[in-house]
């Protein structure tokens, strides 16, 4: 009898090493897991910070760029809020997924923001030449940071072994010509019965495959779209655009041709295309005509 226990106890004593053994390893997969985590949270955090440390940087270059001391109050105010949300993300524990969010949907709104005031600025076209010393160092600080977040982003990926490939469509090669009642280009806006807009959306061997709705928005010389008379979704809100148009994208490059029909008295200026396909801005140009 007792020579058949002892190797029954020499079998429960190696099974009971190799279970706390088993147990030992998983325990410490574990901890490498919450502590990727935890590097990923840091990671994303900081990359928050220095896009809010940009948008800040990007008031700073546009108030340089401007005589207009109420638009200049406007971004000087913008600019605080933006410093005043950053100084908040800062004191914010990267696990706080609560407080994390929202300022997340901060950060898209004075994205948002921003963007509007880029174009009331580049309408204006004040830019003086004295500044423009002063506008290279800022451009370098900017340039900086986005190498900054570019770095951050790669990092991120790396560590969470998922690589996020970039599918968005970009158009480039943006015209817009003016045709006369014959469908002839034209140079006067007076004669003006259409407005052609034409792109190519470029080759993505990474974008899904598919139709695609494709919305074209001009703005005229004073901030206001060309109405084609319906709207589209664009980053929680509703954008009017211009012309739409579907097209079947196979991941290569492809010509887009749309039409405006005039319906309102065209001014001289400055005109803002803008492109848009799955919810995201994928090429903009301004022109200006006489």
């Amino acid at each position: 009898m007792k020579k058949v226990l002892v190797p029954l106890m020499a079998v429960v004593i190696l099974a009971l090493i190799a279970g706390a053994a088993w147990l030992f390893m998983d325990l410490q997969q574990q901890k490498q897991v919450n502590k990727d985590m935890q590097e990923l949270a840091e990671l994303d955090k900081q990359e928050m910070e220095n896009e809010y440390e940009r948008f800040a940087l990007q008031y700073s270059e546009m108030k340089t760029q401007i005589n207009n001391d109420s638009i200049v109050e406007q971004l000087t105010q913008e600019q605080m809020k933006t410093q005043r949300l950053l100084e908040e993300l800062k004191r914010v524990k990267a696990d706080d997924a609560r407080e994390i969010t929202r300022l997340k949907k901060e950060l898209a709104t004075v994205r948002e923001v921003l963007r509007s005031y880029i174009i009331q600025v580049d309408s204006l076209n004040r830019l003086n030449e004295s500044l423009k010393e002063e506008n290279s160092r800022v451009n370098a600080e900017l340039e900086q940071r986005t190498a900054e977040v570019a770095g951050l982003s790669s990092e991120k990926a790396s560590l969470s072994e998922k690589v996020a490939i970039a599918a968005q469509l970009d158009a480039t090669n943006i015209s817009l010509s003016l045709l006369n009642k014959r469908d002839k280009p034209t140079k006067k806006l007076k004669d003006t019965k259409k407005m052609q807009v034409s792109f190519t959306i470029t080759k993505n061997v990474t974008a899904s495959n598919g139709n695609r709705t494709v919305y074209v928005r001009i703005q005229n010389p004073g901030g206001n779209t060309l109405s084609g008379g319906g709207s589209f979704p664009y980053e929680n809100r509703n954008l009017q655009y211009s012309m739409k148009k579907t097209i079947e994208y196979t991941g290569e490059e492809v010509t887009v041709n749309t039409y405006w029909d005039v319906s309102q008295m065209l001014e001289g200026g400055q005109y803002r295309v803008s492109i848009f396909a799955d919810g995201n801005m994928i090429g903009s140009r301004t022109f200006n005509f006489e």
